[in-house]
């Protein structure tokens, strides 16, 4: 499982040159079916509920959920045109955007408020404390990112480290295996990197709130043509949320299912991913001054894409963030 890569910028921008940025009118929606992508997250598994308790129906919009194994193959068929609406980060979206493609986020999902961490071996007690160690993560995910945050924080930058990039279960495993000194990984990865034994979180996005936004982010087009169609989506979603609240049990079956996982091992995820409520969502998507809103926290990000390299140009802001649907929910 891989999720939250800030990668695409570079190669999805061949990708949109090659493939156009511009085919959701002959692409998924165009016969009245809304293609949904999403990926091994705990913010994205209610999608899962919707689909088995028979939401999007009752909402009057079919969807076609697609699982990815692979996060980025996700953010690429969105990007190319092979989904309507995509489950991903806010930086990801960005950097999608950095690189051609046209997009709108119309849904906070979730925050991330723990369970994407920075993991250290024993004897390494602060972030501090990591200067001069080895220290890896997947190179432009939002792990790195969250590292950089936390050694901004302690004084530090990722100069006064060893930075190794690896992939995430790569990352993990090596952690592990005393290869290397600290670790930034997300869930379930985190429960892999704290089976070394005596290591610790020394920092976590619960640290830094509402630094990793997890949103749903549709071809603009589509959003344009259909606007009734992503309002039923967008529906959807909050009368999931309210179905799990009343079956807790059933919904976390499903969503457990979904990851690979038991039962027992997907409830320890419920802290460390906040869902959005409508009220939530109503109060981020209103412009702001700090990190509760996403378009400050939209600029803070472009910021770091464009500061690490991992995109040319700062990305284009103007008509990302789209409140209407969630301002029409019932």
């Amino acid at each position: 499982m891989k999720r939250r890569s800030l990668l695409f910028g570079a190669a999805g921008a061949a990708l949109l040159a090659a493939c156009g940025t511009d085919s959701a009118a002959s692409g998924p929606g165009a016969a009245g079916t809304v293609t949904l992508g999403f990926s091994a997250w705990p913010g994205w598994f209610p999608w899962q509920v919707a689909q088995e308790k028979g939401l999007f129906a009752k909402n009057g919009v079919t969807v076609e959920l697609k699982y990815f194994d692979s996060y980025t193959d996700s953010l690429n068929a969105l990007a190319t045109g092979n989904l309507t609406c995509n489950s991903q980060t806010l930086n990801d979206t960005l950097s999608s955007v950095s690189g051609g493609s046209k997009q709108t986020i119309v849904l906070l999902n979730d925050n991330s408020t723990g369970n994407d961490q920075i993991i250290a071996a024993p004897g390494i007690d602060s972030v501090a404390a990591l200067k001069g160690k080895k220290v890896a993560a997947e190179q432009g995910t939002v792990d790195h990112y969250l590292l950089l945050l936390a050694l901004e924080k302690a004084g530090l930058s990722e100069r006064d480290v060893t930075f190794t990039p690896l992939l995430t279960d790569a990352a993990a495993a090596a952690f592990v295996a005393g290869q290397i000194d600290a670790v930034g990984v997300f869930a379930p990865f985190t429960t892999t990197a704290l089976g070394r034994s005596g290591s610790k979180a020394i920092a976590t996005s619960k640290d830094f709130p509402g630094a990793i936004p997890d949103t749903l982010s549709f071809q603009s087009k589509f959003v344009a043509d259909h606007p009734d169609q992503v309002q039923a989506v967008v529906q959807t979603w909050f009368d999931t949320l309210a179905w799990m609240q009343a079956n807790p049990a059933e919904a976390v079956s499903i969503m457990a299912k979904r990851g690979g996982v038991s039962d027992a091992d997907y409830k320890t995820y419920d802290a460390g991913t906040t869902i959005f409520t409508k009220e939530q969502n109503l109060a981020a998507f209103e412009p702001g001054s700090d990190a509760t809103h996403l378009d400050f926290q939209a600029g803070k990000i472009a910021e770091f894409l464009v500061n690490t390299k991992l995109v040319e140009s700062k990305p284009p802001l103007d008509a990302l963030i789209e409140p209407k649907f969630v301002k029409a929910v019932r």
